[in-house]
């Protein structure tokens, strides 16, 4: 069997099954986190992201695989979570790019497709490092550019792409020492070969796993965070009734009548609802608001072409459902609505509710439900910009892993948006208390940016399997010290490697010290701490916070 052309149909099948099977094995992707912490989460991140770009090829499977391909990068660019996410979003961006006017592809244009994905995605990493997924998907997209001189079968081709990004993986120790030191592979390589697994196995009429069809997000994402926002809410209190989601086709004879504008066309939406988000191209436009007469937003939509992939859900009756359940604690708070357009507003990002309270309190409009276990996407945050309703916007992720999609929402959004590379929680506590409302968006940029230097952050978690790591022996179980991202301390004893996490960070130069007690932690261990510092370092003021955030018992800010 030979393919010497790939259509939009098989195409769309490979996409499927190729999500189909990382999302069978993200759970081996994330056991691949370096760190033994118990947030590993790039297979997580890498299954939600492709499955939202494979949902949105689903809906859009045709003959023309310049269409499937843009579809695809829709659906990965809005989906995507994280790094390894991003990435991901981007190779398959730059791979759409290469394609969109083509109706089939022969194996030397696959082949120049996956070469110009692997260029854009370098692109968009401000430091690519190599030993990552960039590594893999470079060395099988060289091999693909290569083999396909002289071979013009797809399936070949694809089955040395396989056969060299499994090699290349199988180097990423090579390439980054701490892969090595830790006996592991590159976590994102390790999720981009089972998406070419997936690949393959369609070009060739085989099934990795037994056929199902994609998981929902309702299903990916924990319905403990859908339950613990409701709770927030009162039913009544729910402005815009009906979640309306839709697709128009774009009809030529219509838009003669009534010419298509992007940007008039999410104007005038935005007069039936909030939660608006809009995605067009020269045929499909994709719509998903909140409104109160969803009737009318379709009316309104007709003009421009034919209604497809309707979707409307009553979100009170959803809510006073969901209500009448056995609710946990909330954990977050929910963006705010503002009826007038603000001046500025400030998107944050964080895990437990202890300290999104604390980021409202120093100025946060919004607060985002995300940090360690669960990375939002770009369409979390993009929604986050849209419901702040101000003029310019600042976002905050508190997290390294949040920093991209964070960056790709500020390029999606329509508002003026920076994005400030916070890592932790501190730091972004830190770099709110220098916003200055008074000055513009460059200015508060450089002094927020400034700002992330003046703080250090520690954190005590567990580990969650033996490794040998930055010249630690660490045992599943131990209590670890991270400083700055680096582990510095591990013990049996959670006070005592948390005193010894702050005996290595304090010094004469530290004049305040912010505790943020997690869930796993308890008053004692607390006033253990505190005692401890008021005795070792007396010039050191402390503050203490009830973050609620889990698998990190205190969070340390040092300034």
């Amino acid at each position: 069997m030979s393919i010497k052309t790939l259509d939009g149909k098989r195409f769309a099948e490979m996409v499927i099954q190729g999500a189909n099977h990382l999302s069978a094995n993200a759970k081996y992707v994330d056991a691949l986190n370096v760190f033994p912490v118990p947030d590993g989460d790039t297979g997580t991140n890498m299954n939600l992201s492709i499955t939202s770009g494979a949902k949105e090829v689903k809906n859009n499977v045709q003959d023309h695989i310049g269409k499937v391909g843009s579809a695809l990068s829709k659906g990965l660019l809005m989906g995507a979570r994280g790094n390894s996410g991003v990435i991901l979003s981007q190779l398959f961006r730059g791979f759409s790019k290469a394609i969109e006017q083509k109706a089939t592809i022969s194996a030397e244009e696959f082949a120049a497709a996956l070469d110009a994905g692997v260029a854009t995605a370098y692109k968009a990493v401000m430091k690519p490092v190599e030993g990552t997924i960039l590594t893999v998907a470079k060395d099988a997209a060289k091999k693909a550019v290569e083999v396909a001189k002289h071979k013009d079968d797809i399936i070949s081709v694809m089955e040395d792409v396989l056969k060299e990004a499994k090699a290349s993986l199988n180097r990423t120790p090579d390439l980054l020492p701490v892969l090595k030191e830790v006996g592991v592979v590159d976590s994102g390589g390790q999720g981009l070969v089972f998406v070419y697994e997936g690949f393959l196995a369609e070009l060739k009429g085989e099934k990795l796993a037994p056929s199902t069809s994609l998981p929902s997000m309702d299903e990916l994402v924990s319905a403990e965070h859908h339950m613990n926002v409701a709770g927030h809410v009162n039913t009544e209190d729910i402005e815009f009734g009906y979640c309306t989601e839709f697709m128009v086709k774009l009809d030529e004879e219509k838009v003669q009548h009534h010419p298509f504008s992007e940007t008039d066309f999410r104007q005038d939406l935005s007069k039936y609802g909030d939660s608006l988000l809009v995605i067009a191209d020269e045929q499909l436009v994709k719509v998903h608001i909140h409104a109160e007469e969803p009737g009318e937003v379709l009316t309104y939509a007709q003009r421009y072409g034919s209604l497809v992939n309707m979707k409307i859900e009553n979100m009170r009756e959803q809510h006073t459902n969901l209500l009448s359940e056995s609710l946990p604690p909330i954990k977050t708070e929910a963006p705010a609505k503002s009826k007038e357009k603000l001046e500025y507003g400030i998107v944050t990002v964080s895990m437990g509710s202890g300290i999104a309270e604390l980021f409202k309190s120093i100025g946060a409009h919004a607060v985002i439900e995300g940090g360690q276990t669960m990375n939002p996407s770009t369409e979390d945050i993009v929604k986050a910009i849209k419901d702040i309703n101000a003029k310019k916007v600042i976002i905050l992720p508190n997290n390294k892993n949040i920093i991209m999609a964070a960056q790709q929402a500020a390029d999606v959004a329509d508002e003026e948006v920076i994005v400030i590379p916070s890592k932790t929680v501190p730091q972004g506590m830190s770099a709110l208390l220098a916003f200055n409302p008074g000055t513009d968006l460059q200015s508060n940029e450089q002094g927020m940016t400034d700002a992330l230097q003046n703080v250090k952050t520690g954190q005590i978690t567990y580990a969650v399997r033996d490794t040998s790591i930055d010249g630690l022996e660490i045992e599943k179980d131990d209590f670890m010290g991270i400083a700055d991202g680096k582990i510095v301390v591990k013990n049996k004893d959670k006070v005592l490697s948390a005193k010894e996490l702050l005996s290595a960070m304090l010094d004469e130069d530290s004049e305040i010290l912010t505790i943020l007690k997690g869930e796993e932690a308890s008053d004692e261990e607390v006033n253990a701490l505190v005692e401890f510092v008021e005795s070792e370092y007396e010039d050191v003021e402390i503050e203490i916070h009830d973050g609620k955030q889990p698998l990190y018992s205190f969070i340390f800010s040092i300034e």
